[in-house]
């Protein structure tokens, strides 16, 4: 299973530049979460930050026991075997083939031999239904398929978390479904711990077992899908309506103004539609189970935010 992560307290800044502070969320091992909010929230700030490629001015992210914000190079290392990046524009070498690209980290990170990395490479590949375009280039396929191949690349070291930074941009919606599918399928066969960072509303409503959401430097709810799509958080509400009335405004700056100027708005829910199951054949997502049982443990004791 996935390893629980810990972010407690966590500020960033660039400069006087402050991206988010005080962030504080859990997690939870082997579950798929969704991190919501607005272009230019610090989504993918905050993923390099999860994965030590930047280091927050405060605050702890504990990973197996170790803050990954104070340990030593060493220990950063090793913790980051534990990781798996699918970047959002792939970051795949246009001069190589998509066999080479997926096979990169084990020859650069593993003394694995060839036919070992050949195997490897050949079950990621199938993995994520690529079979058959190892001696392409990336100019050659498709975007969805450079998300593939990302994707592929990022399960070749069999982390236990992995890391989307918005692997639906630049996709039509066909291809974002048939990538949600594969990502909810992924954590079925693996039960790795999955964070997506994304902005679109289908991907946040039909995929996560947990949902947040970045907005005005500051996470403003955490929680099991179930809490988070009938939340009555004003910001929560709007952004996965859709809707234009409500505390989100064209630009950051005039958020306040427009707010106020509103007064109050109606906060319409939006309809929970069903979360995706596994494609047929596959194994029951244990995640499911562990969040429902959560989410009762919460109902018992009267703490779910609304």
């Amino acid at each position: 299973m996935g390893v629980q992560i810990d972010v407690q307290g966590l500020s960033k800044s660039f400069g006087r530049q402050t991206i988010w502070q005080d962030v504080s969320m859990t997690l939870p091992a082997g579950e798929l979460s969704v991190l919501l909010g607005p272009s230019g929230t610090g989504k993918s700030v905050f993923l390099k930050c999860l994965v030590g490629l930047l280091r927050p001015e405060h605050g702890r992210i504990m990973v197996n026991g170790v803050d990954l914000c104070r340990c030593t190079e060493s220990e950063r290392y090793q913790l980051r075997k534990l990781f798996g990046v699918l970047f959002q524009d792939g970051a795949l070498f246009g001069s190589i083939t998509v066999y080479d690209n997926i096979a990169f980290p084990l020859r650069e990170h593993t003394r694995r031999t060839e036919a070992e990395i050949r195997r490897v490479v050949h079950d990621k590949m199938e993995l994520v239904g690529l079979a058959g375009a190892e001696h392409k280039l990336p100019g050659e396929i498709s975007g969805g398929m450079r998300k593939r191949a990302g994707l592929a690349r990022a399960l070749v070291g069999d982390p236990e978390i992995i890391l989307c930074d918005e692997p639906d941009s630049g996709l039509d919606p066909v291809r974002t479904a048939y990538l949600s599918q594969l990502l909810v399928d992924l954590n079925a066969q693996i039960d790795a711990t999955i964070l997506i960072v994304t902005h679109n509303i289908s991907v946040a409503r039909t995929v996560p077992d947990n949902l947040g959401m970045l907005y005005r430097r500051r996470l403003v709810g955490f929680g099991p899908r179930e809490i988070l799509l009938t939340s009555e958080e004003p910001v929560i509400a709007q952004f996965l309506g859709g809707h234009r009335h409500g505390p989100i405004g064209m630009s950051e700056e005039k958020d306040a103004v427009l707010a106020a100027a509103e007064g109050t708005w109606t906060r319409t829910l939006p309809e929970i539609v069903p979360q995706l199951e596994p494609s047929p054949g596959l194994p029951v997502r244990q995640a499911v189970r562990r969040r429902q049982e959560r989410v009762r443990a919460m109902l018992a004791v009267g703490s779910v935010p609304r």
